[in-house]
């Protein structure tokens, strides 16, 4: 059975999103993300390929598509996709790493925001993101901790200090500094 572009893309969605390609048995052999997902899927089946990609195109029996909200919701999901099903013809996105999260703490009488690479089961607190950007999280945590005087260490530090807090007055509101 021989997978038939020309009908397929006459049905498939330009906005963004992710897609899906699979082999006979329903293997997933690569996972992409697309701003204009028809434009995208049409390149594989025109023009110059190289060697790989002609290799798994001639393999394609189904292409499965995710339309998205934006390209950061595609990004994630792609990244999400390839770690969890591991395409043979997906290698850049591979690693062990996730997308960052910030953690904030809001059953403590002095809220912390943690940067944390996963999440885990937590009930003193909720996670937000994830975020595509390491370093943008970081620098951001960095900011709003300066700014709103924030503590910034974590639960474990912060029960067994043995010194006073530096704590800022600002409208009877005290905020403690690790």
């Amino acid at each position: 059975m021989t997978f038939d572009a020309k009908q397929f893309l006459s049905s498939v969605s330009t906005s963004h999103g992710v897609y899906r390609m699979l082999d006979e048995e329903q293997n997933t052999l690569y996972v992409g993300k697309a701003k204009r997902l028809k434009a995208r899927l049409a390149s594989y089946f025109r023009g110059q390929l190289n060697t790989k990609t002609q290799a798994m195109v001639a393999r394609i029996a189904d292409i499965q598509i995710t339309v998205t909200r934006s390209e950061t919701e595609a990004l994630l999901l792609e990244q999400t996709l390839i770690k969890e099903l591991r395409p043979p013809y997906n290698i850049r996105l591979r690693d062990d790493k996730s997308y960052p999260f910030v953690f904030v703490t809001d059953r403590h009488p002095y809220p912390a925001l943690e940067y944390k690479r996963a999440r885990q089961r937590r009930d003193d607190g909720r996670y937000l993101g994830p975020y595509p950007s390491s370093g943008a999280v970081k620098e951001s945590l960095t900011l709003m901790q300066k700014i709103f005087r924030i503590r910034n260490c974590e639960d474990s530090v912060f029960d067994h200090r043995s010194r006073p807090l530096l704590a800022v007055s600002n409208s009877a509101l005290q905020r403690p500094l690790c």
